[in-house]
């Protein structure tokens, strides 16, 4: 499949970093399959402002 993508393998002890363009302001969420992690509300909003 061709074009960008949403999800990204991070291992552990790695840094990653994402640079994205949004055209649509608001409130997002960026979220983790790591159950502990959406057990333990580490799943982070931000805010998209202009």
């Amino acid at each position: 499949m061709t074009g960008f993508k949403d999800t990204v393998i991070a291992y552990p002890s790695q840094v990653t970093r994402i640079k994205a363009r949004f055209d649509i302001l608001g409130l997002y969420v960026w979220h983790c399959h790591i159950l502990s992690h959406e057990d333990n509300e580490k799943m982070r909003p931000f805010q998209v402002v202009p």
